[in-house]
C-alpha cells in the first residue's frame, strides 16, 4: 500500500463525518473516536442531530454529487457510500472545510446496507456512475439483488435515480424494472441532448467530467420501489 493511502486512511479515521464499517460480517461502524457503535435507525440522533429526510449516493467515489447535492438543499441531509476509503476521504475532506454539515460517508459493502439503515431511514437514492460490471450482471446495483437490499431501507414509492455513460447497464436497468414491474418515472439515453428534466442532473461527477470528454452521452434513469 502507497504512503499516499497509509496517510489517507489515518486522517479518514479521525474525521467525524465518516462512520467506517471494517468487518463486513458485523453490523457496527467505527466513529472518528475509534468507538464501535451501531447507527442503524440513529443517524439522525447521533449524526445529523436533525430529523431532515435522507438521500444516499451509493458508489460516491470522491463524493462530489453528496457535496453538490448536499449545497442544493441544505434542508436535507445525504450520506455518500462507498468501499474504498482512499476515495470517501477527498469528500470527506472537502465537507469540512466548507463546513458542509448535512453530508455525511459510510463506508460499507452496499450489499451490507440494511445493516446501517433501518426501514424507512433513508428516503432516496442516487447511484452515480458505477461499475458497469459488463460480465458479472448480478454485481451491478440495478440488478434484482441490490433491488432487494433499497426495498429494506426505503418507504414505499422511494425514489432510485441512475447516472452512468454505460449503455449496457442503461438497457439492462430498463429490462430489469419491467421485469420486476417496478415503475419507470423517467428515463432519456442522453439526457443533456435537451433541457435537463431536474436540475440534481447538472451536478457532475470525476468520471462523469471524463466521459463527457470523451464524447460519450449520459443516461439517466428514475424509477420508484
Amino acid at each position: 500500500m502507497s504512503k499516499n493511502k497509509l496517510y489517507k486512511f489515518s486522517q479518514l479515521a479521525t474525521f467525524p463525518n465518516v462512520y467506517q464499517n471494517h468487518r463486513i460480517e458485523e453490523p457496527f461502524v467505527s466513529n472518528h473516536l475509534g468507538e464501535k457503535i451501531s447507527i442503524k435507525g440513529k443517524w439522525d440522533e447521533v449524526h445529523f442531530k436533525n430529523r431532515q429526510p435522507i438521500t444516499l449516493e451509493l458508489a460516491c467515489g470522491g463524493g462530489e454529487y453528496t457535496l453538490g447535492l448536499s449545497r442544493m438543499h441544505p434542508n436535507r441531509n445525504f450520506i455518500g457510500v462507498d468501499v474504498k476509503g482512499a476515495r470517501i476521504w477527498k469528500g470527506a475532506r472537502v465537507a469540512i472545510a466548507e463546513n458542509i454539515s448535512n453530508a455525511a460517508f459510510l463506508r460499507c459493502r452496499i450489499e451490507r446496507l440494511r445493516n446501517f439503515f433501518a426501514l424507512h431511514e433513508v428516503q432516496e437514492i442516487w447511484i452515480t456512475f458505477p461499475d458497469p460490471f459488463l460480465g458479472k450482471p448480478r454485481r451491478r446495483l440495478t440488478s434484482p439483488i441490490f433491488l432487494k437490499h433499497y426495498r429494506e431501507i426505503l418507504p414505499k414509492g422511494g425514489l432510485i435515480h441512475l447516472k452512468t455513460d454505460d449503455p449496457t447497464l442503461y438497457e439492462y436497468t430498463l429490462d430489469t424494472l419491467k421485469a420486476e414491474q417496478i415503475p419507470i418515472l423517467y428515463h432519456d439515453d442522453d439526457i443533456y441532448a435537451k433541457d435537463l428534466p431536474i436540475p440534481e442532473l447538472d451536478l457532475h461527477t470525476f468520471y462523469e467530467k471524463m466521459h463527457l470528454e470523451d464524447m460519450k452521452t449520459i443516461k439517466y434513469v428514475r424509477f420508484a420501489l
